[in-house]
């Protein structure tokens, strides 16, 4: 059966929830297979709203869903959002949500960390969400992590506990902390570890077991193309690979798995925190966009810098993941624009270019060239099929496909799930 990957192709935010809530529907599996509980899903289903930070989307709809050994985990924020969740009516239980036993755990010494990094940091902040998620994947990449399945050999934990204090006790002397409390630390794990040990097992067996099955899964990314660590705006970026290629690490499924790779991309561009942004806007339009778009993050409430869409860039995103189709969000926010412009190329020291360099000076000194369209007056919000779209605003989308080279496979016209135009079905075979 035919598989789904979606990822973000711009700086995350692209309203990837609501498309992977519509995909869960018709999945049996939903993966999450890299990042943490930076990332953040808003899903609105009828007069509910849930927001998500580390489970899977499917979960709101009862399909199975499990978190990959690419995720780090924080077990606090996991057991807080469960909660949360099954306040609303939610179900969460061993038989629709796992956890693999070899994903490694965010503690709290990673969370003050990030917070001491980023406090001293000045003019070099990144603009991290103080997670601690990017401590947690040093320490995984450093092999003195801390993983669910240790959770259950608490006894046995004192070697890994002297590597890992060994380091971060150097690190906070050099911010004038004290060495880390192992007792409290050892005391916080012992209460939490019930709780996460009845989700844990080998989730690539489960995934191996149900792909046999002829299970449609789908795998469901975090954060976007553009913040990660190889291939991002880089230092500016996540701490994990966020690319369609993270798959197979991610989730233990071999890279033939990804299938169908959708990337989400909304019909202008966001970014949060700090970084460069070529198409930012920052006058009425981008304030215009910002309020229309209702653009505040769903972790941090953060507001987001909006701007025109960059072809540059989604086309270097769909290109370095392999986008077989994007789905085009937030069409309707562009309604009443009497002209829209979208980035074609960047100027950089007088010479147009069609890529983003790698360097962090030359992407801060780009300059975007713009192709100026018309905009159109009738409302897109709500749409279902093409015949309920302006004239104009199919022809915006058809630039769109020219310019990122790669189709469209669905637009988004609203939060509400049902509000989407299908064009091509990721999950036919």
């Amino acid at each position: 059966m035919a598989n789904v990957t979606v990822i973000g192709a711009q700086w995350g935010d692209e309203g990837k929830g609501k498309i992977v809530d519509w995909l869960a529907s018709r999945a049996d599996v939903v993966v999450r297979f890299q990042g943490g509980h930076n990332a953040g899903h808003t899903l609105v289903v009828g007069d509910t709203t849930y927001k998500l930070s580390l489970l899977p989307s499917g979960i709101v709809t009862g399909t199975l869903s499990l978190i990959g050994n690419g995720v780090v985990l924080d077990p606090w924020a996991l057991k807080a959002e469960i909660e949360r969740l099954e306040g609303q009516g939610v179900s969460i239980e061993a038989e629709n949500f796992g956890i693999a036993d070899n994903c490694p755990l965010i503690l709290p010494l990673h969370r003050d960390l990030d917070g001491l990094r980023e406090s001293a940091a000045g003019k070099g902040k990144i603009g991290t969400t103080g997670r601690g998620i990017g401590p947690a994947y040093e320490d995984k990449v450093g092999r003195r992590a801390i993983r669910v399945c240790d959770l259950a050999h608490l006894d046995e934990l004192e070697p890994q506990l002297d590597r890992l204090c060994a380091h971060h006790d150097a690190l906070r002397a050099g911010f004038g902390e004290p060495p880390v409390d192992r007792a409290a630390l050892l005391a916080e794990l012992r209460e939490i570890a019930p709780f996460v040990l009845q989700f844990a097992q080998p989730v690539w067996k489960r995934l191996r077991d149900v792909r046999k099955e002829g299970a449609k899964i789908l795998f469901e990314g975090a954060q976007g193309v553009l913040l990660d660590v190889d291939h991002g705006t880089y230092p500016f970026v996540t701490s994990s690979n966020t690319v369609s290629g993270t798959v197979a690490s991610g989730s233990g499924l071999g890279p033939n798995s990804a299938g169908f790779v959708l990337g989400i991309v909304k019909a202008y561009t966001t970014r949060v925190g700090s970084g460069p942004f070529p198409t930012e806007l920052e006058d009425e339009t981008g304030e215009t966009l910002g309020r229309k778009g209702h653009e505040f993050g769903t972790v941090t409430s953060r507001k987001r810098r909006c701007g025109w869409f960059d072809a540059v860039l989604v086309r270097q995103s769909c290109a370095i993941s392999g986008v077989t189709g994007i789905a085009l969000t937030k069409l309707d926010v562009l309604d009443g624009f009497e002209t829209i412009r979208i980035c074609t190329g960047y100027r950089l020291d007088g010479e147009v270019i069609d890529y983003l360099p790698s360097h962090a000076a030359e992407q801060a000194r780009v300059e975007p060239v713009y192709e100026e369209i018309e905009g159109w007056s009738e409302t897109t919000a709500g749409a279902r099929s093409w015949a309920e779209l302006p004239a104009q605003a199919i022809k915006y989308i058809r630039r769109i496909e020219e310019l990122i080279e790669c189709p469209v496979a669905s637009v988004s016209t609203s939060p509400e799930r049902d509000d989407t135009i299908l064009v091509r079905d990721p999950f036919a075979d």
